[in-house]
């Protein structure tokens, strides 16, 4: 009722933050009439924290045609409140797509920047009426409109129920040469894909998997740069893994990740032809690559890419997503159009950051706004609970407290409904780490180097003459804080470990860094200057391929006569790690590693035996452990506890294990799927 509005809104004003946020959307769950112009006087709060949570929120009432001219302002700012204003303004469309048309045209008479206008078109194009087509045919066929506006008008036409003039327009523009024509035959192809979807027949299962913020490839070459972390990795051997197992239920992985638009011409072609494989569908996001955490503006042409993709494989029997992104906001989105079960993985993350920052007192209820509007918390933590909810099968990664962490971080009680849970360790391929360890081992006893190894004698006799010759700190993964790259250095540099060990951190774009490598970049630069690098041990080549790095950690452990001591460790300073593949290649390898004490690592790292499990978060204790591990390693004798990290990998941790147990998820899927969809298709 009005009192419980009225307190609502003054705790909305308070200066608490994380009450204010939740104050904000319990005024939209209310579906009242003052609630909602409460929510709307909120789009101009000084707080711009509380402006993005209002426009986010007022998505889910009815249109309030006083607040479209203030969520379009949004949009022409861009952003993720830019995102979050569009995604409410196109959920209005369908009840009332007038004003939102007229708005759209009325701001782009006023408004002249490029990519402004783009966004204005983009949501223009999210208008489903017919209203929307004329402007938007006007705008694709101009001349004198900029690049990325054309773009937009031109991807959006792909999408019209009302083809009328606008395939005659788009076989014009795709009749041209350049990226104008590239985009108009993608649009061409979603024109084409209308109607009920040709479903692909056979007993075997069609799986897709998604990471978006990655250029895959089969040949791993980009592994560490940018967003490609161990993710892609895992995409590319499970895949293989999931086609190659005569036993599996699955004959045809699709894996989905960005590409340019020539790349996803010739995707759709190939994924249109193929019958069974590892196949790769790139998404085009008509812009250039962004960190994950700024590609939430991308929403709707990932959206777009997704759907185009599995419409030409004939969908999917399982489309499996594993994070709270974009690209699984959008496939989300395209799953529940197609009708395509969702396996979910479901993970504490952001969750168990939050809880990380808490603890560190690194954030509270007084800035929680504030800290929101960089990572997005509140929005994501929401996502991973719709994703959870709505799909078919949760996956879960083995965690030492596993049942508690989802109760206390994330609100889901893994005992309820079991049958739809499975608990999936990930798994690495041994075979190239065994295949990195006989090539150093033979280097060692005379033959000469691989590409891989020579690289890194190079890299070693690039540090001063007194460097030389010691054991090896390695780590891999990307440059960012989560990974605590710029931690593991600073732990290094400023204890004794440092004379006693080189430290070799792999990953990153040194050539093109992202916003979130270079503020890591900067962070090592502060603590070990790049002219004192070679006199203080530390090399940063940057991202290398998967099997360079397997060559590394095989190096790292048995030593580079002349160049490197055997007995080095592998250090892992995540924040948090829900797994730890790079981790496991590590073990694989046979190094000794030190690790977050949370999560994953915590479930197969044998504290004092086959690592050192610590609060990577403080600086100090890192330190000591990595201390305490290069001790343990150096002090070996022997192979047996290298060989117990091994077994450890080989008997549990292998990526053919996961892919089996993922094949029988899969498959009961596509099983429970059939038996849901049966009694409809009789009646058809």
């Amino acid at each position: 009722g009005a009192r419980t509005i009225r307190l609502l809104e003054r705790v909305a004003s308070g200066g608490d933050e994380l009450a204010a946020i939740a104050a904000t959307h319990a005024l939209a769950g209310m579906l009242d009439d003052e609630a909602s112009r409460v929510l709307v006087g909120l789009l101009g709060d000084d707080r711009e924290f509380l402006r993005e949570h209002a426009a986010w929120a007022l998505g889910s009432g009815l249109p309030r045609h006083e607040a479209v001219g203030g969520l379009l302002g949004m949009v022409v700012r861009g952003g993720f409140a830019g995102m979050l204003a569009q995604r409410s303004l196109e959920q209005w469309s369908g009840f009332a797509p007038a004003p939102l048309v007229a708005g759209v045209e009325g701001g782009l008479l006023g408004i002249g920047e490029a990519e402004a206008r783009a966004r204005l078109v983009e949501t223009l194009g999210l208008v489903r009426d017919p209203l929307a087509t004329a402007p938007l045919v006007r705008l694709a066929a101009d001349p004198d409109e900029p690049e990325p506006v054309r773009v937009a008008a031109i991807a959006a036409l792909g999408q019209r129920d009302d083809p009328g003039t606008v395939v005659s327009t788009l076989e014009a523009i795709a009749g041209a040469d350049g990226y104008l024509g590239a985009v108009a035959g993608l649009a061409l192809a979603d024109l084409a894909a209308t109607g009920p979807m040709r479903r692909r027949d056979g007993a075997s299962l069609t799986v897709a998997q998604l990471f978006l913020h990655a250029d895959i490839d089969p040949g791993l070459r980009s592994a560490g740069a940018g967003d490609n972390g161990g993710i892609a990795t895992l995409l590319v051997r499970l895949g293989d893994a999931l086609v190659r197992d005569p036993e599996s239920p699955v004959d045809r992985v699709i894996t989905l990740s960005r590409g340019s638009v020539a790349a996803a011409l010739a995707d759709l072609v190939a994924v249109e032809a193929s019958e069974r494989g590892h196949e790769y569908g790139r998404i085009p996001l008509l812009s250039d690559p962004v960190p994950s955490a700024r590609a939430w503006p991308l929403r709707v042409a990932t959206r777009r890419g997704i759907r185009r993709i599995l419409r030409a494989a004939g969908g999917a029997d399982v489309l499996h997503l594993r994070m709270a992104d974009v690209g699984s906001l959008a496939a989300a989105d395209v799953a529940r159009e197609l009708g395509l079960p969702v396996v979910f993985t479901l993970a504490p993350d952001p969750h168990a950051v939050i809880d990380s920052l808490d603890r560190a007192g690194r954030i509270g209820r007084s800035d929680f706004g504030r800290v929101d509007l960089v990572e997005h918390f509140w929005f994501r933590t929401r996502l991973v609970h719709r994703l959870a909810a709505n799909a078919a099968h949760t996956v879960l990664f083995p965690r030492p407290r596993l049942e508690e962490d989802l109760r206390r971080l994330v609100g889901v009680d893994p005992a309820a409904d079991p049958s739809h849970r499975t608990i999936v360790p990930e798994g690495v391929d041994t075979e190239s780490i065994d295949r990195a360890l006989d090539e150093v081992d033979a280097h060692r006893r005379g033959a000469e180097p691989g590409p891989a190894i020579d690289e890194l004698r190079r890299l070693v006799g690039g540090l001063d003459a007194d460097r030389r010759g010691r054991p090896l700190i390695l780590s891999v993964g990307r440059l960012h804080r989560v990974k605590g790259m710029a931690a593991l250095v600073e732990a290094w540099a400023a204890s004794p470990i440092a004379s006693r060990a080189n430290l070799l951190i792999v990953g990153g774009d040194l050539a093109a860094p992202s916003d979130d490598e270079r503020e890591q970049l900067d962070r090592i630069e502060s603590l070990v200057p790049a002219a004192e690098r070679a006199r203080r041990g530390l090399l940063l080549p940057g991202h290398r391929p998967n099997d360079v790095v397997a060559r590394w950690s095989a190096a790292a452990r048995l030593g580079v006569p002349g160049a490197i001591a055997p007995g080095g460790v592998y250090a892992c300073a995540s924040l948090k790690e829900e797994f730890g593949i790079a981790l496991l290649e590590a073990m694989a390898a046979g190094l000794f590693v030190v690790a977050p004490d949370g999560g994953g690592p915590a479930t197969y790292v044998d504290h004092g035996r086959t690592g050192i499990l610590t609060a990577t978060w403080d600086v100090d204790r890192l330190s000591s452990a990595l201390a305490e591990a290069l001790t343990a390693s150096q002090a070996e004798q022997g192979d047996d506890r290298a060989e117990r990290s091994r077994a450890v990998v080989r008997e549990r941790f292998t990526v053919q294990r996961m892919a089996r147990v993922l094949g029988g998820v899969y498959r009961t899927v596509a099983r429970d799927e059939a038996g849901l969809l049966e009694p409809a298709d009789r009646v058809r």
